[in-house]
């Protein structure tokens, strides 16, 4: 079951999502919220997989609070959005954050139910990728969900609100790095269950793929990836072990 809320000034707007929602098997609609921070202080207090989120709103702006909530620091993973509104020239920005979908008011049951649809395939994948028997991971980028071999991956680079997948050459998604709009911490979550490890502020690298080390540096595949001081000490720990 996918745990929603909403957050919508206009009380119709939310009567509508909920009269929606409960037609789907797979959505709970825990909350509706016509404030920001009643919505913000559930998702701190809660964890919520789906966030149906009005744009147009007097206080912030949806895409503002969906920034401002994946730079937070909550102790629950970011949930998917689907971006809802009356004015389609934000489509756009909303697809730059990785948005599920996006809804143009007044939509049907029947364009709802396409947008729910998707939201609930994502959220199988995310549910595949917490197992350590996964294979592979799932990265939305350039407005398309890329399905990578964990093998594949040879080190992500952190750079601002993006990283950069730097993949085996050999790879059927190489030899050019894959460029995503998400945070260090989310990344680290999704492959918090296999081999990998974050060893820099900005770099997480495969612990599989590590060549050799020397003078608090990495080599993978020609490349140098930097240790930093403060992950060091796990990093020999961990790595020592394997070898």
């Amino acid at each position: 079951m996918i745990r929603a809320i909403a957050l919508d000034d206009e009380p119709p707007a939310l009567r509508i999502l909920s009269h929606f929602c409960q037609q789907v098997d797979f959505i709970d609609l825990s909350k509706t919220c016509t404030r920001t921070d009643e919505a913000l202080r559930h998702l701190n207090q809660f964890q919520t997989d789906l966030l149906f989120l009005d744009i147009n709103m007097p206080s912030i702006s949806g895409i503002d609070f969906y920034k401002a909530i994946n730079h937070s620091s909550a102790s629950f993973p970011l949930p998917m959005v689907i971006f809802t509104t009356a004015y389609a020239e934000f489509a756009v920005e909303g697809f730059s954050l990785n948005a599920v979908d996006y809804l143009l008011k007044p939509f049907t049951f029947e364009r709802f139910l396409q947008a729910a649809n998707k939201a609930a395939d994502f959220y199988r994948w995310q549910r595949k990728d917490d197992s350590s028997s996964e294979a592979y991971v799932y990265i939305r980028a350039d407005y398309t969900l890329h399905k990578l071999a964990l093998a594949d991956i040879l080190f992500i680079e952190g750079l601002d609100d993006y990283l950069k997948i730097h993949l085996d050459p050999n790879s059927p998604n190489g030899p050019h790095p894959i460029v995503a709009r998400m945070t260090m911490k989310a990344m680290q979550e999704r492959l918090a269950n296999v081999n990998f490890m974050r060893v820099h502020r900005s770099y997480i690298v495969s612990l599989d793929r590590v060549e050799a080390v020397r003078n608090k540096t990495i080599f993978i595949a020609g490349r140098e990836v930097p240790i930093g001081a403060s992950y060091e000490a796990d990093f020999a720990r961990r790595f020592g072990k394997q070898h």
